[in-house]
C-alpha cells in the first residue's frame, strides 16, 4: 500500500486533518459481519484510513501559495486524475478544466461536483475557491478496491468506488462533494481541531455547507430540500436507510440490520460521551447540524443566502477559536446575525434555533 502523495504538492498553509464522510463507527459495524463481502471491504477502508490519518498528522510540508497556476481566479481550474483502483496518489492524469465531457461517468460528476462547490462559494460569499484566492481543485476517482469511502486529504478530493451493495460511487452525492471540499475552507479559515466539539463543529460546517450546495444546485429552498447528507450514496444492501445523516431529524438516517442505528442525537440532552472517531464528531455534529436546520426552515427562503451568510461569516470572520465548544459557536452566530442583519427575524430565529437543542447561549 503505497501512502505517498505526489511531491509537486505539498499542505496547506494549516496542518490538515485527514476527514472521510463514512464515518467510523459504521465501517466498524460493518467490519463485524460474518460475510466477507461485507466486512473485507470495511476492514480494509478501516485500516486504510487509519494509515492515511497518521501520514497526516505525521508529513506536513512547505504549504503551496495559495491559488498558484490559477489563471483566472474567478473561474474554477479542476484536474481529474485516475487511480486505476490503486492507491497512489494523485494517479493518471485524465481530464483538464478545458476537456469536454469524459466517457467516464466518475470523472464527469467529479468535474461537475467540485464546480458546484466553486460556484456556491463565489455566488453566494464572493469566495474564490477553497482558500480564496483562486487554489486549483483536484480531485482522483477509482480510488482503491471497493474503498468504501472519499475523502479531503488536505491537498485534492479523493473518490472511491464503493462496493457496489452498500455503498455506491462517491462521485454520486454533490452534498458529499462540497463536504469534503468544505474541510478545505475550515483548513484555510477556521482550521478547528478534529477532535471533541470543535472536530463536531468541523463536521457540522462540511454539512451544513454541503447540503447548502446540493441546494443552490438545484434551486431548492428551505421547505424544498430534503437535509439530507448522502442520499444518492446508499446502494441496493441497505434496506432501512435513506442517508448518512440527517440535519432535520439526526438519529433517523439509517435504522439497518447491516450498518446499525443512526447514532447521531439533535439536542444536547442526549450528547454522546466517547473516546471513538475522535470523541463523536461525527456523532454530536448532528446538534449544530439541527440547530441550522431549524434556523433556516424558520427564516424560509433559500438558505444559503442569510442562514449560510451568517455561518460563513463566522467560520471565516476570524474569532472563531481551533478548540471551539458548540456554545462558543452559537454565540458568534447570534453576534453575526445581529451584525450583518440587525435586531430583525434573523436574530430571533438564531437564537431560537440554539435554544430548541440546549445550546447555552449565556454559558461561559
Amino acid at each position: 500500500m503505497d501512502l505517498n502523495s505526489s511531491a509537486k504538492h505539498t499542505c496547506a498553509p494549516t496542518t490538515p486533518v485527514f476527514c472521510t464522510i463514512i464515518p467510523p463507527h459504521i465501517l466498524s459495524k460493518l467490519a463485524e459481519s460474518d460475510d466477507p463481502a461485507r466486512h473485507e471491504p470495511a476492514r480494509r477502508t478501516l485500516e486504510h484510513d487509519h494509515l492515511r490519518r497518521t501520514r497526516r498528522r505525521e508529513v506536513c510540508a512547505e504549504a503551496r501559495t495559495p491559488g498558484e497556476a490559477a489563471t483566472d481566479a474567478d473561474k474554477p481550474n479542476r484536474t481529474i486524475y485516475d487511480a486505476e483502483h490503486q492507491e497512489t496518489l494523485p494517479g493518471t492524469k485524465v481530464h483538464s478544466e478545458s476537456d469536454g465531457p469524459s466517457q467516464d461517468g466518475s470523472v464527469n460528476r467529479a468535474h461537475a461536483g467540485l464546480g458546484a462547490t466553486f460556484e456556491l462559494y463565489l455566488k453566494a460569499y464572493g469566495r474564490k475557491s477553497i482558500d480564496g484566492a483562486g487554489l486549483p481543485l483536484d480531485a482522483t476517482v477509482h480510488y482503491g478496491e471497493k474503498y468504501n469511502n472519499a475523502f479531503w486529504d488536505g491537498e485534492r478530493m479523493v473518490f472511491g468506488d464503493g462496493d457496489g451493495d452498500l455503498f455506491l460511487d462517491f462521485t454520486l452525492p454533490v452534498d458529499v462533494i462540497g463536504h469534503e471540499l468544505t474541510h478545505g475552507v475550515t483548513q484555510y479559515t477556521a482550521n478547528l481541531e478534529y477532535q471533541d466539539q470543535a472536530g463536531a463543529l468541523n463536521e457540522s460546517l462540511s454539512d451544513v455547507f454541503g447540503s447548502l450546495i446540493k441546494q443552490y444546485a438545484l434551486g431548492q429552498t428551505a421547505d424544498q430540500a430534503d437535509w439530507l447528507i448522502g442520499a444518492d450514496l446508499l446502494g441496493p444492501g441497505v434496506d432501512k436507510g435513506t442517508a448518512l445523516r440527517s440535519m432535520k431529524a439526526p438519529g433517523t438516517a439509517y435504522d439497518d440490520d447491516v450498518l446499525g442505528k443512526d447514532p447521531q442525537p439533535a439536542t444536547m440532552e442526549d450528547y454522546v460521551d466517547t473516546m471513538d472517531d475522535n470523541g463523536g464528531v461525527h456523532i454530536n455534529s448532528g446538534i449544530p447540524n439541527h440547530a441550522f436546520y431549524l434556523f433556516a426552515s424558520d427564516l424560509g427562503g433559500k438558505a444559503w443566502e442569510r442562514a449560510g451568510q451568517i455561518w460563513y461569516d463566522v467560520l471565516t470572520g476570524g474569532k472563531l477559536a481551533k478548540n471551539a465548544k458548540f456554545t462558543d459557536f452559537a454565540k458568534l452566530t447570534v453576534a453575526a446575525a445581529q451584525a450583518r442583519f440587525g435586531s430583525g427575524d434573523e436574530l430571533t430565529a438564531v437564537t431560537k434555533a440554539w435554544n430548541q437543542v440546549g445550546v447555552d447561549l449565556k454559558a461561559t
